[in-house]
């Protein structure tokens, strides 16, 4: 395969069910789509939890009209009351429809906590391992994990050999993440990247940056976020686009939206990808590996 996945991340139109979600991406050109399977219970959102059987079904349905492939799954929150193996329902459901990724966030409020965090991952790891699903960690910059380095020792310390970083735009923009960090992670951790872009100011709140993630983000290429440099800095990966924004849709509505999303990404990425070696195909036979070497070579997920 020489070209990347783009992927439409269920935050982008949180309010929309998965089967629509679905729909939206078919009719505006995305790939694949990045489902919430574990609800954060946040405002407005609608994810697809294992248990409700007809979303399940109708989600199934809209995969098989439309062709469209899954990326990767969310959201596995470490909490103070983390419990890996209630995990294990959406990770069986996100293997079953083609996932190859789930994303995990910590969210805990002691700052102490780090071998509590080291084992909720390794053990939530084991369990992805068995359905051939990578766990990737996240650090939004308001999490308990704000930084590349804090997430990457975790997943260090794990020693996982189906662990992940996952990098977003946004945040290595928030947490002021040197795009030189991005050398010293493994290639076999980097995955995918998930894609907006933002104004230069920072906000200096935790509010404020909630506020930004959740409902202010930038199509790529209108801010400030140095794409081109951070393509340079990884090894090739497939793109999902988390890029939610109520008052874009409010104006143009979801679909016009989500094909806007696209359109921006492919005209940022779309140059740099031409120069890259081909990155892989979410093939459902192969098993993530592990390995030492910094993200020099394309990496197999």
């Amino acid at each position: 395969m020489s070209a990347p996945l783009y992927s439409l991340a269920h935050l982008t139109l949180i309010d929309c069910s998965v089967p629509e979600l679905i729909y939206i991406a078919a009719r505006s050109g995305f790939d694949a789509v990045s489902p919430r399977l574990i609800p954060m219970n946040i405002p407005g959102e609608f994810a697809c939890p294992p248990e409700d059987r007809a979303g399940v079904r109708a989600m199934k349905t809209a995969l098989d009209v439309t062709g469209i492939k899954v990326l990767d799954i969310e959201l596995a929150r470490i909490t103070e009351v983390c419990d890996p193996p209630s995990f294990e329902p959406a990770i069986e459901l996100g293997a079953e429809i083609g996932a190859k990724h789930m994303i995990m966030s910590a969210w805990t409020q002691d700052r102490h906590d780090r071998a509590f965090l080291i084992d909720c991952y390794a053990e939530t790891c084991e369990i992805a391992h068995n359905y051939g699903l990578t766990v990737d960690l996240e650090f939004p910059s308001f999490s308990r994990l704000r930084t590349l380095d804090e997430a990457l020792d975790i997943v260090r310390a794990a020693d996982q050999p189906n662990g992940g970083i996952l990098v977003d735009t946004l945040y290595v923009h928030l947490s002021r993440v040197d795009l030189g960090e991005l050398l010293h992670v493994p290639a076999d951790l980097l995955h995918f990247l998930h894609v907006s872009d933002a104004l230069p100011g920072i906000a200096d709140t935790r509010e404020g940056m909630i506020q930004l993630a959740r409902d202010a983000r930038l199509y790529p290429g209108e801010g400030c976020i140095d794409f081109a440099g951070v393509v340079e800095r990884m090894p090739p990966v497939h793109y999902s686009i988390e890029l939610p924004n109520q008052s874009r849709v409010r104006e143009l509505g979801y679909e016009e939206h989500a094909r806007r999303c696209l359109q921006h990404a492919q005209a940022v990425f779309g140059k740099a990808q031409s120069r890259r070696a081909p990155i892989p195909t979410l093939d459902p036979t192969t098993t993530p590996s592990s390995s030492t070497s910094v993200n020099q070579e394309p990496l197999h997920a």
